[in-house]
């Protein structure tokens, strides 16, 4: 009785041993699927961003071609202008000096570049104040320009630099 005792027992011991085989085989390919799907992840990602980054490239260089197009123009109407002062020609000069200034400034502003609004009161987000001084203006005020300031969309490239009012020169003790 023993030996058949011990017969029943391997063959219970047996179809457990083969459970665990297949268990272990089936967890090693689901691993190993698991293993190449994320490297396949991953090579597709890695080439996302190589993708993504020569769009980026190519973008900044059509922007700058696109740019430098604008300017050829413009450094004609320079050339042109230089012309006219070497042959002494004032008038001309003038004429091709401020044809060149509304060239590029026509560009720029096909670019988006904008001119800081100076008029009315201080906006310390694109004004810099150089300086305050008395004036019969409300206090707060910009009096005067010394540089005008640019924008570009909505990022302030340069502030305007500005004089401000101080108010009245009796209302502030001076």
């Amino acid at each position: 009785m023993t030996d058949a005792h011990e017969e029943r027992v391997e063959e219970q011991v047996e179809p457990a041993g083969v459970a665990e085989t297949d268990l272990l085989a089936q967890t090693a390919r689901e691993r190993d699927e698991y293993l190449d799907a994320l490297q396949r992840l991953k090579a597709e990602f890695d080439n996302y961003r190589k993708r993504v980054a020569r769009g980026e490239a190519a973008l900044a260089a059509r922007a700058s071609e696109r740019l430098m197009a604008g300017l050829v123009p413009v450094l004609d109407d320079l050339e042109r202008a230089l012309e006219a002062a070497s042959e002494h020609q004032e008038a001309k000069l003038e004429e091709g000096v401020r044809l060149v200034y509304r060239s590029l400034a026509d560009l720029l502003a096909r670019e988006g570049l904008a001119e800081v609004p100076t008029d009315g009161r201080f906006d310390p987000h694109s004004q810099e104040a150089l300086l305050a001084q008395p004036s019969e203006t409300e206090e707060g005020m910009v009096i005067q320009v010394l540089q005008k300031g640019y924008l570009l969309g909505d990022r302030v490239l340069r502030p305007a630099r500005v004089v401000i009012s101080a108010g009245p020169p009796g209302e502030n003790g001076g």
